[in-house]
């Protein structure tokens, strides 16, 4: 027998210790988040258990075993000399502040793609695909709550005008498409930040749709912004100032054929902005935690759907520029340039 080292195991199960903690407290991120436990703690603390659970309408046995956890894990400050429990304005802001980085939502994501896993075993064994809309409806809106603080933090500030004479363009009332739109998150600030502008949202889901209408209908935007049920390879309209592609291209199974259509789409002086997971070249480079998040989600969520629309080799969420690259000018673009990153994104853009 191989003999162990123990340095290597040791740090191995330190690895695991985390990930073990991580994955068990998924579910209680989740309930704080939705029992408004980290609100209350937010707006009212330092609170002791009893108190947070008179505030929140909540059973103080629970809150207390709740409030424990939360502070063991860095996500709750605890004093001991008082008992009680507070968020920092560091927390309350990844926590509790539905404007702040949402972090819940990645948990609510994760969850969700854990309850399909049964289906996703099957899909392992079979090589068949699953498709974006059957997955557990946690993963449409978790989806969403992830991705979103990057767009509010990037889109308007930095991505647009990365691209020379978008934010002007846009402002005299260009016509958007946002293909791929989910929720509609990007579709919004778009509509938000550019009035005169003409945005369309497309999504294949019906249901991601509804929801976008219903969000768009509570904010006041549905003067501004409309959204349709349509892929990537049909959506109507011509000549369109901008198309955008927000953390969609790789779940496609036929990115080729979307890309061919987005040029079609576009005015002869268009722009199609593609927004990508992060990832480096290859798989060497992307071992790295960000790079776990993105294979991890991209297993359950990405290759599924896009083996689900045929694709005979998917992109995966880690593909990297050069395949995104390729796919551009197989399509007919004359120019392709990455022209914004943060740790979580990359964007490209494409002209004909």
């Amino acid at each position: 027998m191989t003999a162990i080292d123990e340095a290597e195991l040791n740090d191995l199960l330190g690895r695991f210790v985390g990930d073990l903690g991580a994955t068990a407290s998924a579910g209680n991120v989740v309930l704080g988040d939705r029992l408004g436990l980290y609100r209350a703690l937010a707006d009212d603390g330092p609170v002791t258990a009893a108190e947070l659970a008179a505030k929140s309408g909540t059973a103080e046995r629970y809150v207390r075993e709740w409030l424990a956890g939360q502070a063991a894990g860095g996500y709750v400050s605890y004093d001991p000399a008082t008992g009680k429990y507070w968020l920092s304005a560091a927390q309350a802001t990844a926590f509790a502040d539905p404007d702040g980085l949402a972090l819940p939502g990645a948990f609510e994501l994760a969850l969700a793609c854990l309850a399909d896993e049964p289906k996703i075993r099957t899909a392992f064994r079979t090589g068949e695909g699953f498709a974006w809309g059957d997955h557990d409806p946690g993963v449409f809106t978790g989806c969403e709550r992830f991705y979103r603080p990057g767009y509010v933090a990037n889109l308007v500030g930095a991505w647009i005008p990365a691209i020379d004479g978008l934010a002007a363009r846009l402002s005299a009332g260009a016509s958007v498409a946002d293909v791929g739109c989910g929720l509609g998150t990007s579709t919004m600030i778009l509509a938000r930040t550019y009035p005169a502008a003409s945005v369309t949202g497309y999504d294949s889901h019906p249901e991601s749709i509804a929801l976008a209408r219903k969000t768009a209908d509570a904010a006041g935007l549905t003067d501004r912004v409309d959204f349709r049920t349509a892929t990537a390879q049909d959506f109507p309209g011509s000549r369109y100032g901008l198309v955008t592609t927000f953390d969609c291209l790789h779940d496609m199974g036929d990115p080729v054929g979307a890309a061919r259509h987005i040029r079609r789409s576009l005015a002869d002086d268009g722009v199609w902005m593609i927004v990508e997971p992060f990832a480096g070249r290859s798989v060497a480079d992307n071992l790295n935690p960000v790079g776990r998040v993105y294979y991890s989600f991209s297993t359950f969520l990405c290759v599924p759907h896009a083996l689900s629309e045929d694709a005979a080799d998917p992109l995966g969420n880690q593909a990297g520029e050069e395949p995104i690259a390729r796919i551009a000018t197989e399509a007919g673009f004359g120019t392709f340039r990455r022209v914004a990153e943060t740790a979580f994104n990359i964007v490209y853009e494409a002209r004909p």
